[in-house]
């Protein structure tokens, strides 16, 4: 009992010490300095969101400055806490943006009294809309997916991150692994910002041929640095992608015009003969309102090849995230938008054509616009580099510009849709792009069961038009409708759960399913609805925040069957 005793007030000791109030230098009405503590890993910043961004510069023992970072500091109440990491920091150089006029002195602000310092951070999940089966970041804010690529056995995913707060800040690559596109794996950091600017979004490739002189199957990864304007740089990875050194000669590419952004790398088959037989990389950029590409031989030296879009396509908001995909002789040009989505906010619309190493040439007419998925919350969808077996695996982000920042989590904000595989149809002499949930989702179909739950498949088999509401004990309910004669389906979330975090959010998407739909997946997940036709030609990716999982189903017109999912 003494030996439990002295454990427990050695804790308690320990507690007191990682809490002791911190005594900051103030040296203005917004501005104040603060010496570090040294032997523990972290601080923990107490974040408030409601507050403006702090700016904080990290000084190490020379007061040279080794990082900058914004982050909302807690005036008057903890949300929650964030991790820095200590290593070299030495002095903390803080400036505040806030009106002291209602937030009060800076002397009395609660990120004193709250900060701590640890050996670790607690990342267990305290969110109950956290997806169980969609990849998500530990904590912090995620956005765009970035520099996805396969190699040995292992799909990388680096996306867009803040690991200082739960919204949009502070851009670096978050970095996650996976085996089977399914259970992932968070690693640390790729990518962090530097005196150019912040890491903003971009690609990754295998160079199996050492072009750019950096090694052979070395892993270079091309992003936006974002600062005063925005550059493309590159950096190189020796390790399989774990780690990355920047190039020395950054940015490799400069343009003048304030949204050029977004680099997506891919190789051009000059010939049938292989990459050393007058192959080149690409690059298609977004460019505000256009795309731009480029090419190279050595990922460091880039010509202007050609620029495309200005009469093509929706062009009601600002062009984001290109892609380019060859499925034989004809490509397709992923382009997300934001705004202009088809229900508001962003979206992403694609073009189908050919692409000869120089130009694009679409075949769609300019005023057509083809949308990937018709739902509110699928954007900033890019491609896996060197997927096997030739497949085009897409992954997207699960949200939408007009309130990620909003909605009803803390610890973490958004997820990633479901992987798909992606292919080509033609409808009516049109050609179609299709998304099916990739192979490796099936491993998550477990033993059929009489009633949803919070994660499950859903398959309804459907004769003519159907309907089919999701609801709960609470009265919170999705409806969705296929209408076989107008060839269209839809999905009503307008009383879905919590939706009073924004106006935008409550809705009902629509979407044209190019034929009869005669059977439908849904994979729900917490917080998310994913419809699929089993053909591929409709997807639409909603989230919902109910209060209680939805565990009542009604079909009309159709026949459900249900699936638990194996975790």
């Amino acid at each position: 009992m003494k030996k439990v005793m002295t454990t427990i007030a050695a804790a308690v000791l320990m507690a007191i010490s990682a809490q002791a109030q911190v005594q900051p230098m103030v040296l203005g009405e917004n501005h104040a300095m603060m010496r570090m503590e040294q032997g523990t890993k972290y601080l923990l910043l107490p974040v408030q969101e409601k507050e403006e961004n702090a700016h904080i510069a990290v000084l190490d023992g020379r007061n040279e400055m080794v990082k900058r970072l914004n982050v909302r500091l807690a005036v008057d109440k903890v949300d929650y806490y964030v991790p820095l990491e200590i290593e070299q920091a030495q002095l903390l150089d803080i400036t505040f943006h806030g009106d002291r006029r209602t937030t009060g002195a800076v002397k009395d602000f609660a990120c004193w009294k709250e900060m701590k310092y640890s050996d670790t951070f607690d990342t267990t999940n305290r969110e109950k809309y956290r997806p169980a089966y969609h990849h998500t970041p530990l904590y912090g804010w995620m956005n765009d997916p970035n520099g996805m690529f396969y190699k040995d056995g292992l799909w990388h995913l680096y996306y867009q991150y803040n690991p200082y707060g739960s919204q949009w800040e502070n851009m670096t690559w978050g970095h996650s692994t996976s085996k089977d596109l399914i259970h992932w794996e968070a690693q640390p950091l790729a990518i962090e910002p530097d005196w150019l600017g912040a890491v903003f979004s971009g690609s990754a490739i295998v160079d199996r041929n050492n072009t750019a002189g950096f090694g052979r199957n070395a892993v270079i990864a091309m992003y936006t640095s974002a600062g005063a304007a925005q550059t493309q740089s590159i950096a190189y990875s020796a390790d399989g992608g774990q780690t990355f050194t920047k190039y020395a000669g950054n940015p490799v590419i400069t343009f003048n015009a304030p949204d050029f952004r977004d680099p997506k790398v891919f190789w051009y088959e000059a010939s049938s003969n292989g990459e050393n037989n007058g192959g080149k990389w690409i690059v298609v950029l977004a460019v505000g309102q256009e795309v731009q590409f480029y090419s190279s031989t050595n990922l460091k030296e880039w010509k202007y090849e050609s620029s495309f879009g200005r009469q093509y396509g929706n062009h009601d908001g600002v062009w984001e995230c290109p892609d380019m995909l060859c499925f034989g002789d004809k490509w397709v040009l992923l382009l997300n938008i934001n705004p202009g989505g088809p229900f508001g906010g962003s979206a992403t619309q694609y073009f189908v054509g050919t692409f000869d190493g120089r130009s694009f040439t679409c075949e769609d007419t300019p005023s057509e616009t083809k949308w990937m998925d018709y739902g509110k919350d699928h954007y900033a969808t890019v491609t896996f580099h060197n997927a096997p077996e030739g497949r085009i695996v897409a992954l997207p982000w699960m949200s939408n510009w007009q309130y990620a920042n909003q909605v009803p989590t803390r610890q973490f904000r958004s997820a990633n849709g479901l992987p798909r595989d992606l292919g080509l149809v033609t409808v009516g002499g049109e050609t179609y792009l299709t998304s099916t949930p990739s192979k490796e989702v099936s491993v998550l179909r477990g033993k059929k069961v009489k009633q949803p739950t919070e994660t499950c498949e859903i398959v309804v088999d459907v004769k003519g038009s159907a309907n089919i509401t999701l609801s709960n004990a609470k009265g919170e309910e999705v409806t969705m409708y296929y209408d076989a004669q107008k060839q269209t389906f839809a999905m009503d979330r307008t009383k879905s759960g919590d939706v009073s975090f924004s106006e935008a959010f409550p809705c009902v998407t629509t979407a044209p399913t190019f034929g009869n739909v005669r059977q439908l997946r849904l994979f729900i997940d917490r917080s998310s609805i994913e419809a699929f036709d089993s053909e591929g030609k409709m997807v639409m990716t909603n989230l919902v925040f109910p209060s209680e999982p939805y565990t009542i189903i009604k079909v009309k017109g159709g026949k459900s069957t249900i699936y638990e999912i194996n975790k």
